[in-house]
């Protein structure tokens, strides 16, 4: 940041400016939940946008006089924080590597990352996680405190940290205590690559190349066979059934009887679902264990038997056909079969799986022949992804965590709508979300850096443990870490050991804390006190694309813990886009980082880009609006030197330019606030800047600063007038662009502004109110400064096409207006005639123009003074 701002961020740190006070009553309190960024390397220029809407609302409620509460969290824990720590140190976690006791490592070079990635210990691993994310933080803090930001750095907090920790954890077991939280061992949404469990939330669909594969089946007892389109042949092996449409007429002689499988010969039931699409394939489809959620739904629906082929890492696991769950008509030959494929990874095994099924000793019955029925189809299918993987999901049976919610769509459904969503028509994408839930939360995930379920579980005579039976920790111990600490009542040596216990090794779900982000800033449930007065927060300002996840769990877990919403209004950013319109991400390489930036335009320049955006609206990234920001930065700095400049003597506001002016800039304080009320910023910087440009710099300085001068005509109650106008003009403007751009207008506010108003930060001073125009007498006609504005522009313009500048005067001047606007016209004349340079104008009426519309009907322009005035004639630049 440069040395001006560098200065003034130090200063309101210093003067404690954006602290929260406790000590005043909740109604005078204005919450934010702010979005925690992922600390996963570095921030770009869509964390910038968002961010800065965040802190445009938080410094007008500021000004309106409430004591704020905007604090900053920290989400480090999850699998961006490991997959950034494994890629830096090229390292990866394993919990029977050795412990190194204070392992120091270097980034990992190019030619080191060539090589077999380091295995190190669990607490290693953490160790590593911790001392990334720590410099990470520093780092964005530093960012945060460059674009202005005006965060409560005392109310700061990480997910990982200890206070986080022991909420979520008592989050947790609040939620046991209820009945609302389970474990079972069910087949599960899972990422070969990360080896963890997903929740439907963080799962996105990727068009994928795939094929169908059409393959034979035989019918056990009779001669009839059909044949199956499937784009998964590698889980023929895991086949439990058949099912198809019951209405569809070419399959209904099948139900009830049994399937034999190609290749390995098991045995499986045909049944009817009416979950079977007649037009997809054949209409006609296996059922494996587990090809997606359907096939899930079929297995506990019919009570299918459970043949798990994919294992944890992705590969096909070894199995005996033959042996009991694994029957078949010919176990050798099936086992024969399978060596073909077991062990290797789910898309090697499609491979080799047609290979085998070009072979004619692979028919479900024999003399059938090859059971591929002609050669794979080309189609382009979706495919479940985890949103931060690269591999395709699988469902495998493993025990998880979960949080009821399946049975409180409706109850939800209902909390989301006394929440107000900006804009309105985002409320219903959570609707929507709600609506098509599928499963419970799965809230367990098999990692490292994440906050430990406070659980452990008892070993029966044999070790294995007792998952119908967890010992919990007390609410009194939390934080805990159960791989660490020994539950009440046993002793650390019988960890592992029959009639000992174990602990629970997996972490919550990164969102099951992030949920947490208003109960954790206000102290739930420890501060009491401090709770009730900050929760429900008033806004929650994110993005659309976790509408899904951080605002539905949010509003489970403010539900379930408190039957209550946990904000609200909900203030929905749009996305940043590259110049291809497409959304700026760390996994596309299309993000451009801010510091630059910010070095280029300056910070406020790059919060005007921000700020420039509504609500919900995807933006494209352009330079050129940063530049326009800067342009308008520049202009301000510039008419503020103008106008602090002008002093006079203390005269009330009588001129009538002056008086049309100021009632003007009433208006405009009334429809920004408006606009900011409704978190429409974007509307109010517009309509700020627009009369900035055309109202005050533009006209109303040209126009009054030859009666502003010492000396001018009409004397000091003149002069008064048009310096108290000027001075009133700008500090309600330097307000009104204070949320927006709180750099420039702090630094002018401090030359003259905080003294005479005793406010010493801008910051800290109210919001424009009808007081600060009170005594000001209403313009004796309506549009006298239209009128103003129309002639100057008129003049102007006819200067300009005479090849002369603006600083050139006129001889002659003739104006023609409708009897209405020539009214007007005469109570403004004289500063316009001041600010054109012409002596005398005749006035000619001419009832067919508009009002307010002002025609040159002939010019003569002035000889050139010896300076060359024509070239200019403003006061200020």
């Amino acid at each position: 940041m440069g040395p001006v701002e560098k200065r003034l961020v130090e200063w309101w740190e210093a003067e404690g400016l954006y602290r929260y006070d406790p000590s005043r009553p909740r109604e005078e309190t204005f919450v934010v939940d702010t979005p925690p960024p992922t600390v996963s390397g570095s921030l770009h220029v869509g964390h910038i946008f968002s961010y800065t809407h965040t802190d445009i609302t938080a410094r007008f409620q500021r000004m309106l006089g409430k004591n704020i509460f905007y604090p900053m969290g920290w989400d480090d824990n999850g699998l961006p924080t490991e997959r950034r720590v494994q890629n830096y140190f090229h390292v990866r976690a394993d919990v029977n590597a050795p412990h190194v006791p204070d392992l120091q490592l270097e980034q990992a070079s190019a030619d080191t990352a060539k090589q077999p990635a380091r295995l190190v210990s669990r607490p290693n691993f953490i160790k590593l996680c911790n001392q990334v994310t720590r410099e990470d933080e520093k780092a964005f803090k530093s960012l945060w405190s460059s674009i202005g930001l005006s965060v409560d750095w005392e109310a700061e907090y990480a997910t990982i940290d200890d206070h986080s920790r022991q909420v979520a954890q008592l989050s947790f077991l609040d939620l046991y205590e209820k009945g609302h939280v389970y474990s079972v061992d069910a087949p599960t949404m899972w990422d070969v690559d990360f080896q963890t469990a997903v929740a439907q939330a963080e799962v996105e669909d990727r068009p994928q190349a795939g094929a169908f594969h059409p393959i034979e089946f035989a019918v056990e007892g009779s001669d009839a066979r059909f044949t199956i389109a499937t784009t998964r042949p590698e889980l023929l092996a895991a086949c439990v059934g058949v099912t198809a449409h019951p209405e569809d007429e070419r399959y209904k002689a099948l139900f009830g009887k049994r399937a034999i499988t190609p290749l390995f010969r098991v045995p499986v039931p045909i049944f009817p679902s009416e979950l079977a699409d007649p037009t997809k394939g054949t209409g006609i489809l296996m059922v494996c264990t587990f090809g997606d959620a359907t096939d899930v739904h079929w297995w506990r629906q019919m009570k299918l038997p459970l043949r798990q082929i994919i294992g944890r890492n992705g590969r096909l696991l070894p199995l005996t056909f033959g042996a009991p769950g694994w029957e078949s008509l010919d176990g050798a030959a099936a086992q024969t079969f399978y060596a073909g494929i077991q062990g290797k990874t789910v898309k090697q095994a499609r491979t080799a799986m047609v290979e085998l099924l070009r072979r004619e000793d692979g028919a479900a019955r024999p003399g059938l022949g090859a059971p591929l029925l002609g050669e794979p189809k080309p189609i382009e299918r979706d495919v479940k992804f985890f949103e931060k993987g690269d591999l395709p999901l699988e469902f495998i049976s493993t025990r998880q965590w979960f949080v009821r919610l399946m049975d409180k769509k409706e109850q939800l459904l209902a909390y989301g709508a006394r929440v107000k969503w900006h804009p309105e028509h985002m409320g219903t994408r959570y609707r929507n979300w709600t609506e098509n839930l599928q499963l419970d939360w799965c809230i367990s995930r098999q990692r490292y850096f994440g906050v430990q379920f406070p659980v452990w579980y008892a070993l029966d005579q044999e070790g294995r443990p007792l998952y119908d039976k967890p010992l919990l920790a007390s609410r009194e111990r939390l934080p805990v870490d159960p791989t660490v600490d020994v539950p009440q009542g046993y002793q650390a040596a019988q960890r592992g050991q029959p009639h000992g216990f174990v602990a629970e090794t997996d972490v919550f779900d990164t969102w099951f804390t992030s949920s947490l982000t208003p109960q954790i800033a206000t102290g739930w449930p420890m501060d009491a006190e401090r709770h009730r007065k900050l929760f429900p927060a008033d806004i929650r300002p994110q993005s659309h694309e976790i509408i899904r996840t951080w605002a539905f769990y949010t509003v489970a877990k403010a539900m379930l813990h408190e039957d209550t919403i946990p904000w609200r209004d909900v203030l929905i950013s749009g996305w940043v886009l590259d110049p291809d319109r497409k959304k700026m991400s760390k996994s596309r390489g299309n993000v451009v980082t801010p510091t630059h930036l910010i070095e280029a335009y300056g910070a406020d320049a790059v919060r005007y880009w921000s700020a420039s955006a509504r609500l919900g609206v995807d933006t494209a990234f352009d330079e050129k609006v940063f530049k326009v920001g800067k342009r308008l930065v520049t202009k301000l700095f510039n008419a503020s030197k103008y106008v602090v400049s002008q002093t006079a003597q203390v005269h009330p506001v009588t001129h009538e330019l002056d008086r049309a002016f100021l009632w003007k800039l009433a208006a405009l304080v009334e429809q920004v606030t408006a606009s900011h009320q409704q978190f429409e910023f974007a509307a109010g910087l517009a309509a700020t800047e627009s009369f900035f440009w055309s109202a005050f710099t533009d006209t109303y300085l040209e126009l009054v600063k030859t009666r502003a001068r010492e000396g001018a005509a009409g004397g000091e109650p003149a002069r008064g007038s048009a310096v108290a106008s000027l001075r009133l003009g700008l500090e309600v403007l330097l307000r009104l662009f204070a949320p927006v751009l709180p750099f420039i207008t702090e630094e002018v506010w401090r030359w003259a502004f905080a003294e005479e108003s005793g406010h010493k930060s801008i910051h800290r001073a109210p919001w424009p109110q009808a007081g600060l125009f009170a005594g000001i007498d209403k313009p004796a006609h309506p549009g006298s400064f239209a009128t103003a504005e129309a002639a100057l522009q008129a003049a102007n313009k006819r200067k300009s096409e005479l090849g002369a500048g603006v600083g050139r005067g006129f001889s002659m001047l003739k104006l023609a207006a409708n009897p209405a606007t020539l009214q007007s016209l005469r109570l403004v004349q004289e500063d316009v005639l001041s600010a054109i340079r012409c002596p005398q104008v005749e006035l000619v009426a001419k009832a067919e123009l508009a009002d307010s519309a002002v025609e040159v009907l002939d010019a003569v322009l002035a000889p050139p003074t010896e300076k060359g005035a024509e070239g200019g004639g403003s006061s200020e630049s």
